[in-house]
């Protein structure tokens, strides 16, 4: 028996030192990606190993529930399988923590625009409703479980709906019902501070790229390119205190580069952004056609206000258009001339008027509120994250 144990444990010496040979080449083992459906609802806790996924349907995220994804995934849609979106519930959370090199990728499989819903998540953040109520109804045209529309708002302005860190949405901006059922690349409902947006992409999609639903939430490092209507949007009184580095290029079709409402309640917050880039390419035409008035690169209307400041605009040359266009007497009153809107620090690069009303309106800025200077806009390191089809949408 002892000699038996002397023979096995001389074996053993024999494999450890042929293993440790410098001599052989390290062997790599590549982990299996993962795959699969995924839809339905997410009434546990679930990670996605890095992989290919299918969407099929909308995949509701619960509440208390967390849904995450690996860096380098790829989750696509299929318009011919119906109405598609990655929804998060208020009190769910969404964990997409891509990188530059391997970001996550949602697409639609016949890269046409608005043919899925992208993602939506919703909150119980502070918002300014319509008549000032503190609730709103949901546009998107989603249901809950009790088969109503969903609605937003709440007075908890931490909320946290999970980390989206180089994430790209493709090819959505679905319409169910044009003009009160629309979705967008990144739906934003009362969504509240506590939720990290960083690098971000919305490419191509048939409504805005971002949109905030009031909330509290702050973004960094968003890309819209693209999109059919306006590249960033918002209402319902969103109050995002950390925002920067925000680049829209609208080609083709697109509407506003901001377009910025408040429900038509006069407010005492307002967003602030800083470094922001608003492109337009020639020949691009509005949703309406080029005829249709929505071809300013900021709008202000319904009591929208904010802070901005390094603000590159270029390209929206078309006749009549303008860099900053006020749509109505009150919210020329009420935040223009009362300081609530400021413009800083702003570069117009092609003669590009510097504002103007609607029909009869008359804007007048006090200087130090809308000042003219030299600024790169937003300043964003490419990658990965930013190429689509061999394009970097950052040039």
């Amino acid at each position: 028996m002892k000699t038996k144990f002397l023979l096995m444990a001389f074996a053993a010496t024999l494999f450890l030192n042929s293993c440790s040979s410098s001599d052989d080449e390290d062997v790599i083992i590549t982990p299996p990606l993962g795959s699969g459906e995924i839809g339905g609802q997410a009434t546990a806790d679930k990670t996605f190993i890095k992989g290919n996924y299918t969407l099929s349907g909308v995949y509701k995220i619960k509440a208390g529930v967390t849904v995450t994804f690996a860096a380098g995934s790829t989750i696509t849609a299929d318009v011919t399988s119906g109405t598609d979106a990655i929804v998060v519930e208020n009190g769910g959370k969404l964990i997409m923590n891509g990188t530059a090199a391997e970001p996550i990728v949602c697409t639609e499989v016949s890269k046409v625009a608005g043919s899925w819903g992208g993602i939506i998540i919703y909150g119980d953040a502070p918002i300014v409703g319509a008549a000032g109520v503190a609730t709103a109804t949901a546009e998107d045209g989603l249901t809950n479980d009790a088969n109503t529309a969903y609605t937003y708002g709440g007075t908890n302005a931490a909320h946290n709906g999970g980390t989206l860190r180089y994430v790209r949405v493709e090819y959505a901006g679905k319409k169910i019902t044009d003009g009160t059922s629309e979705m967008n690349g990144f739906s934003f409902y009362s969504v509240g501070s506590g939720t990290i947006l960083e690098n971000l992409v919305s490419y191509k999609g048939a409504d805005d790229g971002f949109e905030f639903y009031g909330g509290t939430v702050s973004a960094k490092n968003l890309i819209s390119y693209g999109n059919s209507d306006d590249s960033f949007d918002w209402q319902d009184g969103w109050r995002g205190q950390n925002n920067t580095n925000w680049y829209a290029y609208q080609t083709g079709t697109g509407n506003f580069g901001m377009e910025i409402e408040a429900k038509s309640v006069n407010n005492g917050f307002w967003p602030i952004i800083d470094n922001i880039t608003l492109k337009r390419a020639a020949g691009t035409i509005t949703e309406g056609g080029s005829s249709a008035a929505e071809y300013d690169a900021i709008q202000f209307k319904k009591q929208g206000n904010g802070v901005f400041s390094n603000i590159l605009i270029a390209g929206y040359t078309t006749a009549g258009a303008t860099a900053v266009r006020i749509q109505d007497n009150a919210t020329n009153t009420d935040q223009i001339s009362s300081g609530k809107v400021k413009l800083l620090n702003v570069q117009i690069n092609d003669g590009t008027s510097q504002s103007a009303g609607a029909a009869g309106i008359i804007v007048n800025f006090a200087p130090s509120n809308y000042t003219l200077g030299t600024t790169t806009g937003a300043t964003i390191t490419p990658g990965a994250w930013a190429v689509v089809d061999g394009v970097n949408l950052l040039q």
